[in-house]
């Protein structure tokens, strides 16, 4: 942790996970005592930052550990985690951030949850989330927004921008997040944790009523990618429920990370190829980390594959699963949508069968062209998000490096990539940049290939001097 940082929470709390499931498992510290620890601390910065606003302290406390279990690799012995607001969890006010659905209480959890449970995580509350999920900026019509913890005017990312600030400020160890345009990777950044897109199938589904659908994925969020290599191993593995799912790693991908002591190659790509717009202080902030690699040992060149279909072919993706989403709400719950979200919902259901083969034959394609570039580098790096976070009242972007932007997703579209083809991506804190605010910076995997992922990630984290640690909001 870095001690340079200011923090007053309970001195449980400013550990990392592993370190503390490591406690547990040794008796030398309890759930209960976590639950005490992270219950003070988010009644101190709850207020403040409004990342968990939903808490389910006696039902965490009740918690009855699953014994069968215990030999995992990714067994959490107790930990309590947070669990995003687009997902059920049994007994407990579940919103998806929509007034539509503010009271209601699902009576069985989301297929991960039970596992997350059955593998020792102890569910202690639901992190804020934009309306179902849609848009780069948490807040909604039932909890608010979620402001960011290194200066609290500020965005702290979405939709899963309630688990990132939770973990930035030390309420949780590990928290749940989703991902489609960016939503686990881009508050992320924003807060200076890690967040991991995995494959399609590896942690969870996309629920039963898409359940085929694989643009949408859950994964993985912490204050280091060690911890996120924990998490990820709680995760994955097969489940017959859920019809994309893929069995889990034969060695666990915390075990991997650790282990790790090979070379590395980074295909570097500062605006993927003019696909995306990106302001001068994130660039020169990310090119001095390259260069730092480089010094390090880290063999790293400019390539960029050719991205020109991606534009059309992830927005038709994106519209197609808005649509169907929106096929079986009632009228009741799509009242409420908030404009952007029902813009959303009617480019989907305006897409014809030609938008959706073309989408389907160029994604292959594109990922056609990662395979090539993988030929030759590990993984490829690239800004998480073009910009620092702006106000928390500028609901999306609309200007990046001097280009006016049109598109209510056009400043996320350095997540486009790894989402179309379906590779795992993840975002890495490279440091503190402009204004002392947190930078990010995106590393896209081989297929299936979490594990060399994650060491990727861990080499880059530790050249620039580790994971960030929690710390006070800044007000």
């Amino acid at each position: 942790m870095n001690t340079k940082l200011n923090f007053s929470g309970p001195e449980l709390c400013g550990l990392e996970a592993h370190q503390v499931v490591a406690m547990l498992k040794a008796g030398d510290v309890s759930s209960a005592d976590l639950l005490d620890a992270a219950t003070q601390r988010i009644s101190k910065t709850g207020p403040v930052i409004n990342a968990t606003p939903t808490l389910c302290e006696a039902r965490a406390r009740g918690a009855v550990l699953n014994p069968r279990e215990v030999g995992h690799a990714g067994w959490l012995a107790g930990l309590p985690i947070s669990i995003k607001d687009l997902n059920a969890v049994a007994g407990v006010l579940t919103t998806y951030g929509t007034k539509g659905l503010a009271d209601f209480i699902p009576e069985d959890s989301d297929p991960l949850v039970e596992q997350l449970e059955a593998r020792g995580g102890v569910v202690l509350g639901k992190t804020n989330t934009p309306e179902f999920g849609a848009g780069g900026n948490t807040f909604n019509d039932v909890f608010g927004s979620t402001l960011n913890p290194w200066d609290t005017s500020l965005n702290a990312g979405g939709s899963s921008g309630g688990a990132a600030a939770s973990l930035a400020t030390g309420e949780i160890w590990l928290s749940h997040g989703s991902d489609h345009g960016g939503s686990l990777r881009t508050p992320a950044a924003y807060c200076g944790v890690v967040g991991l897109r995995p494959s399609p199938g590896i942690a969870g589904g996309p629920g039963k009523d898409n359940a085929f659908m694989i643009e949408g994925v859950q994964g993985p969020m912490a204050r280091s990618v060690t911890d996120c290599a924990l998490f990820l191993d709680a995760m994955s593995g097969f489940d017959p429920r859920l019809p994309i799912s893929y069995p889990g790693p034969s060695t666990s991908y915390h075990e991997a990370v650790v282990r790790f002591e090979g070379e590395l190659t980074i295909a570097f790509a500062p605006d993927l190829g003019g696909f995306g717009q990106v302001d001068a202080e994130v660039d020169l902030h990310l090119r001095g980390v390259l260069s730092q690699l480089q010094r390090d040992g880290v063999n790293v060149e400019e390539a960029c594959p050719d991205l020109s279909t991606l534009e059309r072919t992830y927005h038709s993706l994106r519209g197609l699963m808005w649509a169907t989403n929106a096929k079986r709400l009632s009228q009741d719950i799509q009242q409420h949508f908030k404009y952007t979200l029902a813009q959303n919902t009617a480019f989907g259901q305006s897409l014809t069968v030609d938008d959706i083969v073309d989408a389907n034959l160029d994604r292959s394609i594109l990922f056609n062209r990662m395979l090539a570039l993988f030929e030759k580098f590990d993984v490829l790096a690239c800004p998480t998000v073009g910009c620092m976070p702006r106000s928390v009242s500028e609901e999306w972007v609309g200007e990046i490096g001097g280009v006016k932007l049109s598109g209510y997703m056009d400043w996320l579209r350095f997540a486009f990539l790894a989402t179309t083809t379906g590779l795992p991506a993840i975002s890495v804190p490279v440091g503190l940049g402009p204004r002392g605010l947190p930078v990010g910076l995106q590393l896209i995997g081989k297929p299936r290939g979490e594990a060399a992922l994650l060491a990727a990630a861990r080499r880059v984290e530790m050249n620039v001097g580790g994971p960030l640690g929690p710390i006070d909001p800044i007000v």
